[in-house]
């Protein structure tokens, strides 16, 4: 059984969407950290090549900053002064990993996040790429960990999940494979949970209220109309509610 972990509501997410994020353990949060000490200690691919200074990930790239605080006056010597890289492969990575500490993200978001910051498509690409071949970026993870926490967190269905991996940019064959590990008695027994926690606060309204109430609760959740349906019937009927001529769509 995978453990289940809990995905926060509505977290505050510089240069992406809300509610994507989930606190990673010890383990893997000290897995990430190596990773990323990894991405910092192999030159980029620009700097192989023998680009220009300027290019490459890591310590050079830090002589090369800190050279350019002996500069005085420039307006790139006052931001070398304060920290702030001047080489756009740089200052992508050091986007990244800010938006990747404690949070996983898709490719997408932190590509979304680049965009927003003005760094050229190539420094992006470079960066991102280098990201996904030391796994600080792995959107199939990311994927199966989001279902897992989703369903068992919030009780979400295929189809709400499949909505909101969308949205995160993850695509659709990996979204397929994720949501995958649902298989149909999980998801009726996931709605049967959830209809009856919600059932006493329907208690003294008429049937068909009732009805309606918890049937558009698993709707909203991404359950299909007849599995609501037939989840809800059962319930009412174990409740003594007569479900005569419940049969039909609502």
């Amino acid at each position: 059984m995978t453990r289940r972990t809990e995905w926060p509501d509505s977290p505050a997410e510089p240069g992406g969407d809300a509610g994507s994020g989930y606190g990673p353990t010890d383990a893997s949060a000290a897995a990430r950290g190596a990773a990323a000490d990894d991405v910092g200690a192999r030159p980029g691919r620009r700097s192989r090549e023998g680009a220009g200074a300027g290019s490459g990930f890591g310590e050079g790239a830090g002589r090369r900053a800190r050279s350019g605080t002996r500069s005085s006056g420039s307006p790139s010597s006052s931001r070398a002064e304060k920290g702030e890289p001047r080489d756009p492969v740089e200052q992508a990575r050091n986007i990244c990993l800010r938006l990747l500490t404690g949070t996983p993200r898709t490719r997408k978001q932190l590509a979304d996040a680049l965009r927003k910051r003005e760094i050229p498509d190539e420094a992006a690409e470079e960066v991102l790429a280098r990201f996904e071949d030391v796994g600080l970026i792995d959107d199939a993870a990311f994927a199966g960990a989001w279902v897992e926490s989703r369903h068992h967190g919030r009780g979400l269905a295929r189809r709400a999940l499949v909505r909101e991996l969308r949205t995160k940019g993850v695509d659709s064959a990996v979204i397929d494979e994720a949501v995958g590990q649902l298989d149909p008695d999980q998801e009726e027994d996931t709605a049967r949970e959830l209809v009856a926690r919600k059932l006493r606060s329907t208690r003294g309204l008429d049937r068909d209220k009732r009805l309606r109430r918890l049937a558009g609760m698993l709707a909203r959740k991404g359950y299909g109309e007849g599995m609501a349906l037939r989840v809800v019937r059962q319930a009412l009927e174990e409740e003594g509610e007569d479900t005569e001529g419940l049969d039909e769509p609502f």
